[in-house]
């Protein structure tokens, strides 16, 4: 559904974006992840037409930027950072001009639609001048989709939502996904990311990596089992160390680390080991590295 090359953008000779190669399927929800600055709206303003690349090439629903532009952007939703709006028309009246803007079939109903699904309907009167930021931001969500595009991007949609009004639009993008709508995310919300992309890009400037969470997990820190122990975590550590498939064993605070090549197939032989030895043990579980030490690791790794 998108797909770019050696996508850049310059200002004033100095790159915004930087020979950008992506390819995002359909139905996925790719997370593009990076500080302020790194580019990611200007890589969203390339590919919906906004603006021209500087060299490079990319195609959305096989449309190519720079060719098809008008094509683009009437296939694609968008909602930006700080959508705008008519603040002295109701919010019916707004996505109502939209629609017909985008010449949508059964104006009446898709409005109708949206303002429900996102929990507006009662508000449909009242001026958006004087709806919170997090109302605002719903219905720029719902003006993206009045004409049902096949692609999506979306750049911090949950940004001024209480955690339920947050939690409304995960879900609702879950939904979407489910549709089968490719949604291009940008956000500053790393749990967020991590709970709803398939797969996620870490960029500044120039692409860093991009790959499913787990398996960033995995390859920046391999995968650790926790022994939570009664007591005696040291010796612990001293005891499975002699085991040929540990990698690693550390202890912070009574709770011993132990790294192996396969957790599933070497833990209940680790834990035999310690019941045989009268070591003491609470519970198991997996240490899980959060998508903010991924992000933390690999900026600092750019910079």
């Amino acid at each position: 559904m998108i797909q770019t090359e050696n996508l850049t953008r310059e200002f004033d000779g100095k790159a915004a974006v930087d020979r950008l190669s992506l390819e995002i399927g359909k139905g996925e929800v790719f997370g593009f992840l990076g500080p302020n600055g790194a580019g990611k709206t200007t890589t969203v303003r390339m590919l919906t037409g906004l603006i021209s690349p500087t060299r490079g090439t990319a195609r959305v629903m096989n449309y190519e930027i720079g060719v098809d532009d008008i094509h683009i952007r009437r296939n694609v939703g968008i909602l930006t950072e700080s959508p705008g709006m008519y603040d002295r028309l109701s919010a019916l009246r707004n996505l109502t001009i939209y629609a017909e803007l985008y010449e949508v079939e059964h104006v009446e109903r898709q409005v109708e639609k949206y303002l429900r699904m996102l929990g507006l309907w009662d508000r449909r009167l009242e001026a958006t001048g004087t709806f919170s930021k997090g109302m605002r931001q719903k219905l720029a969500l719902a003006r993206s989709l009045l004409h049902e595009p096949s692609v999506l991007f979306l750049d911090e949609p949950t940004a001024g939502l209480d955690p339920e009004a947050s939690k409304l639009v995960r879900d609702f993008i879950r939904e979407l996904q489910g549709e089968g709508r490719t949604i291009f995310l940008c956000t500053h919300n790393l749990e967020e990311a991590d709970k709803l992309c398939d797969r996620i890009a870490v960029f500044k400037t120039t692409l860093r990596v991009v790959e499913k969470p787990s398996a960033l997990r995995q390859q920046l820190y391999g995968r650790q089992t926790v022994f939570h122990l009664v007591e005696r975590a040291d010796q612990a550590r001293v005891l499975l160390e002699q085991l040929p498939a540990v990698k690693s064993a550390k202890v912070i605070d009574e709770r011993l680390l132990i790294a192996t090549e396969d957790p599933d197939r070497e833990n209940p032989k680790l834990i035999r080991a310690l019941v045989e030895a009268d070591f003491e043990i609470r519970f198991v579980g997996e240490l899980r590295h959060s998508l903010e030490d991924i992000y933390l690791q690999l900026i600092g790794q750019a910079d």
